[in-house]
């Protein structure tokens, strides 16, 4: 028996105090959604909460819940975005004082959110990890009251408000519910209640291809610690979900989805096409999660409920996801084709491509006998670009199929053309580095050995981490030294070095 099944969530959340500060959202019905996947799709918007995030509920209810010399006493939490936005806006509301430890890495506009609510903020630390251990020692040396994010009871019950919500909503048959997974604190309370009150109704877990902590524990029937995460959806990169949120996902959660970056952009641009709402890659997961369900399953005619659960969006975010949105909709195909050199050969190339509308094209003379073209272009569904590569062939051009090829869409589409021969014993690896001042030099600094940096590319896209692609020139008795580096750095990092697009483009 966990310690979980002592207390009685349904009633916790039935008598949870959130309304004092958090409002009852909209279920939406999702027009043009609902048409393409061919299912009744309804969208649970929590990112019209006062501070565009689900989070606000838990927060509230955990403090509202304290005792008066304990709240006087004032709170204090470590978070980077939504639940710092969500615990000061509870302290506005008490009266109480707040103290919101934030990673150095946080965006102005964040930390600007916050302060706007009153709360104290103490910047400290590169990463979630470090502040929260900072905020740990606050809570002991000024006898603050920890809130935290996800694994807490009366956390759960906040958010479990939203189920309530929905079942009120909607009395009629759901087939599903989906919910963005990161500490888990939004799945245990919504299948808590959901499983005590409608049993029939499936819940759905929907995490980052590169941050599946629950997925990873459910699987293995322990909770598992992630040795590194994808910040693209931070504010559902969490490296190990809670005790908590654990135990009830094993007793109520049915199944769990992962999906990448590419399906998240695209849901992004789903929900904006319905509601001209623009959601923040976390508040996209259940909608991608939810598309991914229904055609692995091919369903047809069901209804399916997904939260939108957040909305606070970096500006300088959606060009990336705007690059990657039709990609992600299997509506782009992304292609590196081999022509020859020679007049006409263009022509036969384009021809090839028919009536299809070509989204992006980069070429650059490098090679007097052929030409290698990166090239974007519009397909009605996945199967035409495999239709594309094989008549390209058949027709004596060598193509590639890098639609699902990561460094290519991040990186190469940018620098084709670049083929540098002279470049001996040239290592490519993918890096995340803080954006913050500093990272580069600390990369310089922390490489201490006189390898040339045979290639670097950087580009901004309004996240708290940056992704740089970098070429080395690392000689084969020199590897053991190289390790090492890659180990001190400790930034998140991936060997490019044999990928198909970098060779063809290049190696």
């Amino acid at each position: 028996m966990t310690k979980n099944t002592t207390i009685n969530y349904r009633e916790k959340i039935e008598h949870s105090h959130v309304y004092d500060v958090a409002k009852i959202t909209p279920l939406e019905f999702q027009p043009n959604l609902s048409a393409r996947i061919n299912n009744r799709v309804l969208l649970k918007r929590e990112d019209m909460q006062p501070v565009f995030s689900f989070k606000l509920r838990g927060a509230y209810n955990k403090m509202a819940s304290l005792p008066t010399d304990t709240l006087k006493r004032g709170v204090i939490a470590a978070s980077a975005g939504n639940h710092a936005q969500g615990v000061a806006m509870s302290a506005q509301k008490l009266g109480c004082r707040a103290v919101i430890v934030m990673p150095t890495t946080t965006p102005l506009i964040k930390i600007n959110a916050v302060k706007a609510r009153g709360a104290e903020v103490i910047l400290f630390g590169d990463s979630y990890s470090d502040a929260y251990v900072k905020a740990l020692e606050l809570e002991k040396s000024e006898q603050l009251t920890f809130v935290h994010p996800y694994d807490d009871p009366d956390v759960i019950a906040g958010q479990g408000t939203i189920a309530l919500e929905i079942l009120n909503a909607h009395p009629e048959p759901i087939e599903a519910i989906f919910c963005c997974v990161g500490g888990g604190g939004l799945l245990a309370g919504i299948a808590a209640y959901v499983k005590a009150v409608r049993p029939e109704i499936k819940i759905i877990g929907v995490e980052a291809k590169d941050a599946e902590a629950m997925t990873e524990s459910l699987k293995q029937g322990k909770r598992v610690m992630l040795d590194q995460v994808g910040l693209f959806a931070d504010g559902a990169a969490v490296k190990q979900v809670g005790e908590h949120t654990f135990a009830l996902s094993q007793q109520y959660v049915d199944e769990m989805i992962v999906v990448d970056n590419d399906a998240i952009c695209a849901a992004i641009k789903d929900v904006f096409e319905d509601t001209r709402s623009i959601l923040e890659p976390a508040g996209a997961l259940a909608t991608a999660g939810l598309k991914e369900y229904a055609k692995r399953n091919n369903l047809s005619g069901k209804t399916l409920v997904g939260i939108a659960s957040g909305a606070n969006m970096n500006f300088d975010r959606l060009r990336f996801i705007a690059e990657r949105a039709e990609v992600g909709e299997k509506r782009e195909a992304v292609l590196a084709v081999t022509i020859p050199e020679k007049p006409g050969a263009f022509k036969t190339f384009c021809r090839l491509l028919g009536d299809r509308n070509i989204t992006e094209f980069n070429y650059r003379y490098s090679d007097p006998k052929e030409a290698h073209i990166f090239v974007g272009v519009a397909i009605a569904d996945p199967n035409e670009s495999a239709n594309l590569v094989a008549d390209l062939i058949a027709q004596g051009l060598p193509a590639l199929d890098l639609t699902d090829n990561e460094v290519a869409k991040l990186h190469l589409r940018h620098l084709v053309g670049g083929h540098a021969p002279q470049a001996e014993n040239e290592v490519v690896f993918r890096f995340e580095f803080p954006e913050k001042p500093g990272a580069l030099m600390k990369f310089l600094d922390t490489m201490g050995h006189d390898w040339n940096i045979s290639l670097f590319h950087y580009r901004n896209h309004g996240a708290d981490f940056g992704r740089v692609l970098v070429g080395m020139q690392v000689p084969p008795n020199e590897q053991t030294e190289f390790a090492e580096f890659l180990q001190n750095l400790g930034y998140p990092h991936w060997d490019e070095t044999h990928n198909p697009a970098y060779k063809l483009f290049l190696g």
